[in-house]
């Protein structure tokens, strides 16, 4: 018979305790706890996201068959006016004029449209000072102006006078045909 001392229990199953169904135990309860912490956290993750309608105005469609000559046609894109403007010749050579002027920043007018298109001009309609929407024809230079603080646009959209610290931005775009525009 092997030698034990008189009151120790050689087995650890005799006592109750078996070391695996602690280990079990603790990570269950480690798992449950993970769980509940997603669980509760999620909804304050999943606020953070876009809202529905904004996620539908990611990218839009637009025919450009309804601008003509000249015209400019506001849509909403992402909650913002978006200018999507059909520039007559007199328009486009005005703003590739200016190329070589002294620009708060300097952007030529070829970088500001698609290639072979410099009659389409797609701009983000807000003011890049303070967030104001101009409206086209009243500016010193032939383009935009931000009734609110006087800034002026030329007719690529670049920012000649006033406050506006950058050019009207210009927004991801392609052109799907001859008539139609995806932005976004």
């Amino acid at each position: 018979m092997a030698d034990t001392a008189v009151g120790a229990n050689p087995d650890p199953h005799a006592s109750g305790e078996d070391p695996n169904r602690r280990d079990f135990i603790h990570i269950a309860a480690g798992a449950a706890v993970v769980g509940a912490v997603g669980a509760l956290a999620w909804p304050f993750i999943d606020q953070m996201n876009p809202a529905g309608d904004t996620l539908a105005l990611a990218s839009i469609e637009f025919d450009l068959t309804k601008v003509a000559d000249g015209q400019q046609v506001t849509v909403k894109w992402r909650g913002k006016p978006l200018f999507v403007r059909k520039r007559t010749p007199a328009e486009i050579a005005s703003a590739v004029r200016d190329d070589n002027a002294a620009l708060r920043d300097p952007q030529k007018d070829e970088e500001r449209h698609k290639p072979g298109k410099p009659e389409w001009l797609v701009l983000v309609g807000t003011c890049t000072h303070l967030g104001c929407v101009p409206t086209f024809g009243g500016g010193d230079y032939g383009g935009w102006f931000c009734p609110c603080h006087g800034s002026h646009y030329d007719t690529s959209g670049r920012i000649r006078k006033g406050p506006a610290p950058r050019n009207l931005v210009v927004p991801e775009y392609a052109f799907l045909s001859d008539t139609k525009v995806k932005i976004g």
